[in-house]
């Protein structure tokens, strides 16, 4: 337990219960709680991935944040995609770390969506966070974080620069596969909430768990490994659980079934407690 910090008797009673008791404390009377919309890569579903259109579209949908994917270009500048090449969502080729800003901002990063997205660019990460913050929460992923040495550095830069650092009602989260680059984050950012990012039933055991909680506040995993029994362990070491990808209505239903604090979707509007 890093920086969720549960005090008095809540957490006395809390950790009294089993981790199939704890999954439903947050609720009453088999009601659901409110959760965190997460849109992933944008309101990605509706408008091509980690564009402005996409962000834009999140923020009218009324998302609790923006989820978007952070590499780096040839000469080390930040930016937001997901693929390590540019091939499948621009019309270029090529890695993204052997190619410089400039090239990157040539591409065409709309039109694999439709023809009304068409010049859409591949957006730099200062542009996400002038644009963004304040009005939407940012969920940053580091991708592939063992390719770009120093990203997490300038990735604090950044942050720092705009006094993100200390983030307001943890509106600023930063998640990622690689664990060791999520435990520099921390160190680098102890007061901005860190998650960790995983499909594997391996490494959701009582024991990795414990072991993420050490640097961790955000335990997220793919949904078709997400259990009850799951979500009580991870409330139960003071962590918060988000869950992903949710492309259709019953994803968003079983997790919200689940009691997870956040979901991560393509699709805004499937997530709604009140149903």
């Amino acid at each position: 337990m890093k920086k969720n910090v549960w005090l008095g008797a809540g957490l006395a009673f809390t950790l009294m219960l089993s981790p199939f008791q704890q999954a439903f404390a947050a609720g009453t009377n088999g009601e659901r709680k409110q959760v965190d919309n997460v849109a992933h890569r944008g309101a990605s579903g509706y408008a091509p991935e980690n564009t402005l259109a996409a962000f834009d579209k999140a923020v009218d949908m009324k998302a609790d944040y923006i989820e978007i994917d952070v590499q780096q270009s040839k000469d080390n500048e930040l930016v937001v995609i997901h693929d390590t090449t540019v091939d499948r969502t621009t019309d270029g080729t090529g890695k993204v770390k052997d190619l410089t800003f400039e090239q990157l901002r040539a591409l065409d990063a709309g039109s694999f969506k439709g023809e009304q997205f068409k010049g859409e660019k591949i957006p730099s990460f200062d542009e996400v966070l002038d644009r963004y913050h304040g009005k939407i929460g940012i969920l940053i992923e580091l991708k592939a974080p063992e390719l770009y040495p120093g990203i997490e550095e300038n990735v604090a830069k950044e942050l720092k620069e705009r006094h993100l650092d200390r983030p307001q009602n943890e509106k600023i989260i930063i998640q990622s596969f690689n664990f060791e680059s999520m435990k520099k984050t921390d160190a680098l950012l102890p007061k901005v909430p860190i998650g960790v990012l995983t499909s594997s039933k391996a490494q959701a055991t009582e024991q990795s768990l414990k072991e993420f909680s050490a640097y961790a506040d955000y335990f997220n995993p793919s949904y078709g490994i997400v259990t009850k029994e799951m979500v009580g362990q991870v409330h139960s070491l003071g962590m918060k659980i988000s869950s992903w990808t949710v492309r259709s209505q019953e994803a968003a239903d079983f997790l919200l079934d689940m009691n997870v604090d956040a979901i991560i979707t393509d699709y805004p509007d499937y997530v709604d407690p009140r149903k």
